[in-house]
């Protein structure tokens, strides 16, 4: 893939540098080349001139990174240790993430160990270019669906009624639109299942419930904590397209398996960004902690400043977890109040009544 932005060129493939070489280029000034395998390229970077090109976590052939130091470029190069590759042009799956062996040996449980080494440079370079290439994967993705938003507590356990109407949202809401998630276990996981299953009439979806039930929690075991929602998976074919984004900042909580593309990242501030950027059709804000009033309010800051048509809906689920337990309830509607947010601004105490809200303020994507 590549950009060209004035004076700037994105060069992220082999066979682009190869095009652009062929078409006579004898100047990289302004050229970033990301992730490119040039080993075998010594000859044409011989012929340029490259003082303002950069080469990041590129491969390059013995002596080429001192020849191109020497001659004004700059090199980066990433960890050579990193476990994940870091131009990665597609979203993880959770067969990726999870492998076929125990939880330990998986490319999931391997990141976040290497994500808590200390940190240098390079791993530094590596884990923002993993990032990057993660947000391209997620714009091409996300393109032409309308996505509506489920957060919720992570410490939800399987079995629950709360667990029971977070899958009940995620089957109401992705029949029409992609549900997303922060892609971890809890209310999360309940509403990428759901969302999974909408295509199933509502007893699969409770047979599913119970089943998931035998195992309520990835502690203490994760490996038998996903190999139980895996069989669910296994067992339902054809599942609708859902989307999680966790990150390896809250390495302890794995990923669910049942979001059917997966966009992790490192750092948890962009994945916060994200996430909310891509929920377009509004977002359910179901009982959470800490991190779910931060969703509250850093989506609510994004409405309060857009403009009316941009605005996208908020629906609180639980009237006494929103006004007593954790009283968001009343500074946000202090705040949307006389801003073109104010009318989408809702509490509610049921999912089904969360889900009508949706429906009524976004239309289907086609």
């Amino acid at each position: 893939m590549k950009q060209t932005h004035g004076r700037v060129v994105h060069v992220e493939s082999l066979a682009d540098f190869d095009r652009r070489m062929a078409a006579g280029a004898t100047s990289l000034s302004g050229w970033r080349v990301r992730a490119v395998d040039l080993s075998g390229r010594s000859d044409l970077l011989a012929r340029c001139r490259v003082a303002g090109a950069a080469f990041l976590g590129c491969t390059l052939a013995p002596g080429d990174a001192e020849r191109l130091l020497g001659a004004g470029a700059l090199v980066l190069p990433v960890a050579p240790d990193a476990p994940l590759d870091t131009a990665r042009t597609a979203l993880y799956t959770a067969a990726e993430l999870y492998g076929e062996s125990a939880y330990e040996s998986s490319l999931d449980a391997r990141a976040y160990a290497w994500s808590q080494e200390p940190s240098t440079p390079e791993t530094a370079l590596a884990q923002a270019l993993h990032d990057h290439a993660v947000d391209q994967a997620l714009g091409s993705w996300v393109a032409g669906r309308r996505l509506v938003g489920v957060m919720g507590g992570h410490a939800l356990a399987r079995g629950s009624a709360e667990y029971a109407a977070a899958a009940a949202l995620g089957h109401a809401l992705g029949g029409s639109w992609t549900v997303a998630t922060g892609g971890g276990p809890g209310a999360m996981e309940a509403a990428n299942l759901g969302a999974r299953l909408a295509r199933r009439p509502a007893d699969e979806l409770a047979a599913a419930l119970a089943e998931l039930a035998r195992v309520p929690s990835y502690r203490p075991s994760i490996g038998a904590w996903a190999g139980t929602a895996l069989e669910v998976c296994a067992a339902h074919a054809d599942p609708v397209e859902t989307l999680g984004i966790p990150t390896w900042h809250y390495g302890h909580e794995p990923p669910n398996v049942f979001a059917t593309a997966i966009a992790k990242y490192f750092r948890n501030a962009t994945r916060e960004a994200v996430l909310l950027e891509v929920c377009d059709a509004g977002i359910v804000f179901l009982p959470g902690a800490a991190g779910t009033v931060q969703e509250v309010f850093q989506d609510a800051c994004e409405n309060y400043y857009a403009d009316e048509s941009s605005v996208a809906p908020m629906v609180l689920v639980g009237r006494s977890h929103w006004t007593e337990t954790f009283p968001v309830w009343p500074l946000l509607e202090s705040l949307a109040r006389g801003r073109h947010m104010a009318p989408h601004v809702h509490l509610v105490d049921t999912v089904a009544e969360a889900a009508a809200l949706v429906s009524a303020a976004s239309p289907p994507q086609g």
